[in-house]
């Protein structure tokens, strides 16, 4: 039996760009997974047709690096959106690549970002109604990691 919404992949449609300043890591420990960091988020910009507005000055990435280097990601911040309301992330992911390439960018080099594959599944949660799609939708993202910065780029899994 098919079904025409079986036959093919969903659509994505853009919902914004963040460019999400970081600070220092906070190293937090090693163990059998890898090595625990915690990067604090200090502010940064969201441009979208239909979210736009800032990031707050709050939240950080826990992550972890294992001894091949990739990286599993649990962030979370906040938006605040230019018509004032707040928007609840928490980004899941994982980045890996080459050896060399990563560690280029563990020394705070900017590698080709095709040679990483660096992907995330955003979950947003807001109070404001104006916004409450967000709270019933599926979106992806890629990402882009910058010597101050996370570059990152969102999807609507239409």
């Amino acid at each position: 039996m098919t079904h025409p919404s079986l036959e093919s992949p969903p659509g994505l449609l853009h919902l914004c760009d963040l460019r999400v300043r970081v600070s220092t890591p906070i190293e937090a420990g090693q163990d059998a997974r890898g090595r625990h960091r915690i990067i604090p988020i200090t502010g940064g910009t969201v441009t979208g047709a239909r979210v736009s507005g800032k990031v707050l000055d709050l939240g950080a990435d826990w992550q972890c690096v294992g001894p091949d280097l990739a990286a599993v990601l649990d962030t979370r911040y906040a938006i605040e959106t230019e018509d004032g309301a707040l928007i609840d992330v928490r980004n899941f992911g994982h980045r890996h690549g080459p050896r060399p390439v990563m560690e280029a960018l563990m020394r705070g080099e900017v590698p080709d970002p095709a040679l990483i594959y660096f992907r995330t599944n955003p979950r947003f949660e807001t109070r404001d109604p104006r916004y409450d799609w967000l709270n019933r939708t599926i979106f992806i993202g890629t990402g882009l990691r910058e010597p101050d910065c996370v570059v990152l780029r969102f999807w609507e899994v239409a």
